[in-house]
């Protein structure tokens, strides 16, 4: 089946909206799937396709919707130049002659094809990329003033709907020109002289060049793919801690309660920073011991268990959760240990064995 047959099973609206607008719009949805799908948001199909959504697609829609008509090609523009020189090298007096002509006649449009307030293909795609570096960080300062906040959902969504609604008005803008002055990628003239150029150079040097060009970009890409699947991991650690809540509900590290009673409950905020570079199964273990210290070496006389919870926790995220502590024993500077694992804890956890502990001393009554 070809091409043009599959167009026509296309929705109308669909077959009239622009083969380069569509490709925009499907790198969109793709990288909003890729970004925030549960599974293909850990891939590196996220990040290749992010950064030509961040770097490329909002500029070029904006460029298309300012520019929906078409720019000068090289052969036009090359063929002008040298049908002028060989007029003006011919007959110096013919050429100043037939300028003086279309000057009272306002036909000077009719000697250059390119068209006024137009660009050609190179201008667009540079300011692309321009554009896109420019308009990514005005969408993040509108964000930093929302209640949003500069996020990666808010982002995506940010970015994704302005180039959703550029490349919509630079489809309609096209619609409204006669269809020979609409703006086109030339994909196959592209694809031909590629071809050619590639299987059929007109001299060896041209052949030698080729191969270096196509290892050249082999060897980029495979630069590049090696440096997205195996990332330098840096340091890895898991932050641990403690938190309590204030008067106006924010979590902070201070004012952690002292004085407990037997039975009684207080909420204790348990957080962890995971900083491994992977995904990692946590478990916590919060005991009420009983110590004694003596010549700095601490002795467990008595302890007792008071929960237990695992959560799992993506990389570079972290979670925090309530513990209500429920003492179940009396005593004046108690230690509240709270045992950090990775996976499931060990049959008697201790501070000894534990990947990461924090603690607090209380005093319990009855």
């Amino acid at each position: 089946m070809s091409d043009g047959t599959l167009r026509l099973l296309l929705p109308r609206f669909l077959r009239r909206f622009p083969a380069d607008l569509a490709a925009i719009v499907l790198l969109v949805l793709a990288t909003g799937i890729a970004t925030l799908a549960p599974i293909v948001s850990e891939t590196p199909l996220r990040i290749v396709l992010g950064l030509v959504f961040v770097l490329f697609a909002p500029g070029y829609a904006f460029i298309a919707a300012l520019f929906p008509e078409r720019g000068p090609s090289v052969e036009e523009a090359s063929t002008t130049d040298s049908e002028t020189g060989e007029r003006s090298i011919a007959n110096p007096d013919e050429a100043e002659q037939e300028a003086a002509t279309d000057a009272r006649t306002g036909l000077t449009e009719r000697a250059d094809p390119r068209r006024d307030g137009s660009i050609d293909g190179i201008e667009r795609v540079a300011l692309s990329f321009g554009l896109s570096i420019a308009i990514t960080p005005l969408i993040g300062l509108v964000l930093n003033f929302t209640p949003f906040g500069i996020r990666l959902v808010p982002i995506v969504l940010s970015i994704g709907g302005f180039t959703l609604l550029a490349s919509a008005v630079a489809a309609l803008r096209r619609q409204e020109l006669p269809t020979e002055e609409r703006f086109r990628v030339p994909y196959r003239t592209w694809a031909g002289a590629a071809r050619a150029e590639l299987f059929a150079p007109e001299t060896r040097l041209d052949a030698v060049l080729n191969v270096v060009l196509v290892v050249s970009l082999l060897l980029a890409v495979s630069s590049v793919g090696y440096a997205v699947l195996v990332p330098k991991s840096g340091e890895s650690f898991s932050e641990f801690y403690l938190l309590t809540e204030n008067e106006s509900g924010a979590l902070v590290a201070d004012d952690y309660p002292q004085n407990f009673t037997v039975g009684q409950s207080q909420p204790l905020v348990v957080g962890i920073g995971n900083h491994e570079h992977e995904q990692v199964e946590y478990s916590v273990v919060a005991e009420l011991q009983r110590v004694s210290i003596q010549n700095n070496s601490t002795t467990v006389r008595e302890s007792r268990t008071l929960n237990r919870f695992s959560r799992t926790i993506p990389a570079n995220e972290s979670a925090n959760w309530t513990h209500d502590v429920t003492p179940t024993m009396t005593g004046e500077r108690l230690r509240l240990t709270y045992l950090l694992y990775r996976g499931s804890p060990p049959a008697n956890p201790t501070v000894e064995n534990a990947y990461r502990e924090t603690h607090l001393w209380v005093n319990v009554s009855s």
